[in-house]
């Protein structure tokens, strides 16, 4: 690793395995995280796509908040429907700021009276510090900083994991269950930040490399790095905090508008409520798209966006090459009058100007997996843009 400005970088509990693998380290959020393997990001990212890919998400924050108040004062903070979470189901959620800007996103379980957060590496600290300052004195958080993660993504995921205990491939999406995988007692939560199949595991520390050394011992499962989990949630058409949403984006810009559940549309409180209602009835300024360039060329984060006439009406937030698409994707936010799929828009990428077009997300379909596939999505559950527990950032 080059030398670093600012505080050392933190290694997760699988450093040594990234090691052992082979792995290429880079620096991200504050740790020092594997972006690929000797196979590469397209050969990781195929794999996650036909099989299953383990990642190591270990660099997230995990906590516990508990008390008896724990979900109404969460709810507080949040727009989604906290109180009503069953036992062992999640959901994910934002915590906003008073403009309606989104400070970061997470996913909430409910276990018994407790609360199980995951919240994103770059911004742990900051939102754990907001959440002791705001949820009120009947509700603490236990940070789990001795406890690793692990993401199993892909079609394969759940017949690998029924090999280690039996019944988890009956969990349900967005659902969680503490059960034994290799004799080491787990969390485990069903949902992923791929678009695919998957399921994420919580457990202490230092049985963390023993247990991604037996995954990774089935033949199905290869290590995935950071490169190609960029690539499969862009395919999927999912947000990257920082970059596709901050504190300048609301909900509604986000195209995140069902995040918000209906009774807390009624109630109308949660922070920035105002604001984000009122974008909720009248529309909002700018909205976060899908955009296919029609040629080969990918636009990266910083692109402006122009109408046909040269305008400027916004940026990429997200852009690549789409693996799957053999084609280049990206997400940016534009006016709302260029908001709609189909709509023709030009690149400016790298100082060329190149065609494109809006188009509907997510780039490659969902396979999330479905108890009742004919039945609705739950409270809590999209057929859009449903993301995982710990496999985002």
């Amino acid at each position: 690793m080059p030398a670093q400005n600012g505080p050392p970088l933190r290694r997760t509990p699988l450093y040594p395995l990234h090691q052992s693998l082979g792995a290429r380290m880079v620096a991200f959020a504050g740790y020092e995280m594997p972006v690929q393997y000797p196979t590469g990001i397209l050969a990781e990212h195929l794999h996650t796509r036909a099989q299953a890919g383990l990642f190591d998400v270990s660099h997230m924050g995990q906590a516990l908040l508990a008390g008896a108040d724990a979900a109404a004062a969460l709810e507080k903070l949040v727009p989604g429907d906290i109180r009503g979470l069953g036992p062992q189901r999640m959901r994910y959620t934002l915590l906003l700021n008073e403009a309606g800007g989104i400070l970061d996103d997470l996913m909430a379980t409910r276990l018994g009276d407790r609360l199980f957060v995951v919240v994103n590496a770059a911004t742990k600290d900051r939102d754990f510090a907001h959440l002791q300052a705001h949820l009120g004195p009947a509700v603490w958080i236990d940070r789990l900083d001795d406890r690793a993660l692990l993401a199993l993504q892909g079609p394969a995921a759940a017949a690998v994991l029924e090999r280690l205990a039996k019944d988890i491939a009956q969990m349900r999406f967005m659902s969680a269950a503490e059960t034994t995988l290799d004799g080491q007692r787990c969390l485990v939560t069903r949902s992923g930040y791929t678009g695919e199949d998957g399921f994420e595991i919580s457990l202490p520390a230092a049985g963390a490399q023993a247990l991604a050394e037996r995954l990774l011992a089935e033949p199905e499962v290869k290590p995935i790095g950071l490169g190609a989990r960029d690539s499969l949630r862009l395919e999927a058409g999912l947000c990257l905090y920082g970059h596709d949403i901050d504190e300048t984006t609301t909900p509604i810009e986000a195209d995140l508008a069902w995040t918000i559940g209906k009774r807390r549309r009624e109630d109308g409180d949660f922070p920035g409520a105002s604001i984000i209602l009122r974008q909720l009835t009248d529309g909002p300024a700018r909205k976060r798209v899908g955009i296919r360039p029609d040629g080969r060329a990918p636009a990266r984060e910083g692109t402006p966006i122009l109408a046909l006439g040269g305008a400027e009406i916004g940026h990429v937030t997200s852009g690549g090459f789409g693996p799957s698409l053999e084609a280049p994707v990206a997400m940016g936010y534009v006016e709302m009058a260029s908001a709609a799929e189909g709509t023709a828009l030009t690149l400016a990428v790298r100082g060329t100007a190149r065609p494109a077009h809006v188009v509907r997300l997510p780039f490659v379909p969902h396979r999330y997996h479905r108890a009742y596939p004919n039945q609705p999505p739950q409270a809590g559950e999209s057929n859009t843009a449903e993301p995982a527990g710990g496999t985002r950032r």
